[in-house]
């Protein structure tokens, strides 16, 4: 009885141990301290960061605000320069086609100039053909020139003029014969007729004028071979032998 009662007085009594009561928080209360705690601390630390940037020399805020300057100016500048590529190819087609417009020009210049000094040459030819049509006897060619034109193609030019004081228009025809021979000695010669083996060449040998007509064609040769010698004869409708003749021998190369 005495120990139990010596117990009892421990406990109970004034030596008894001191005893708090506290008031216990619920789990739901708990929780939202501890994300109010976080959140400050978190705050605290992004604080903390921005500052120490500011401190350190840099400033997150103005880089961003550069970077967007930066890329809206280039934005504007790629669209520059599309505009510009755009423009570039529209004045390279301009000068691509003043350039051809130029030397269609330059060629043509040089066209015109040469046809007028082969039309002053004419001229002259003309002038001193009249001139002298008194001393012309019947009929002649004259002027007999030929040329290469082209791969595998010859022209052939001449002049066809009628003496005297003619009343009606003279009316026939011309007959060439080309020798063609191949390069190098030993070669066989060939003989082409013409307009026999130039049916289309027929129209450009036709003769109608009274006091001249200028007569000019082309015509083809076998392959690697050149004309050595040209014979031409005029005809007159209606007769059987030739009213002109005139042969040219071109020299060998």
């Amino acid at each position: 009885m005495a120990s139990w009662s010596r117990r009892l007085r421990q406990h109970f009594g004034i030596s008894a141990p001191r005893m708090a009561v506290r008031t216990r928080l619920p789990w739901w209360g708990r929780g939202a301290l501890l994300a109010a705690l976080l959140a400050v601390i978190a705050g605290m630390w992004w604080w903390g960061f921005d500052f120490g940037q500011i401190f350190g020399g840099f400033n997150r805020k103005e880089v961003e605000a550069r970077v967007m300057a930066l890329e809206t100016e280039a934005s504007k500048l790629r669209v520059e320069s599309v505009a510009l590529r755009a423009r570039n190819a529209t004045l390279e087609s301009d000068i691509a086609m003043t350039k051809g417009a130029q030397e269609g020009l330059t060629r043509q210049a040089t066209e015109l100039s040469g046809e007028n000094a082969q039309l002053k040459e004419e001229l002259a030819f003309l002038q001193k053909l009249v001139s002298d049509s008194s001393k012309i006897t019947g009929l002649q060619i004259q002027r007999l020139a030929v040329e290469p034109d082209g791969e595998d193609m010859w022209r052939i030019s001449l002049l066809v003029v009628r003496g005297g004081n003619p009343k009606d228009d003279f009316v026939g025809h011309l007959v060439a014969m080309a020798t063609v021979v191949p390069p190098g000695e030993g070669g066989q010669a060939r003989i082409i007729e013409l307009p026999g083996e130039e049916p289309a060449l027929a129209r450009a040998l036709a003769l109608k004028f009274k006091y001249y007509q200028r007569v000019e064609g082309r015509f083809r040769v076998p392959p690697d071979t050149r004309v050595t010698t040209l014979a031409v004869r005029a005809y007159e409708n209606g007769q059987a032998g030739p009213r002109a003749a005139r042969s040219l021998t071109l020299p060998l190369r």
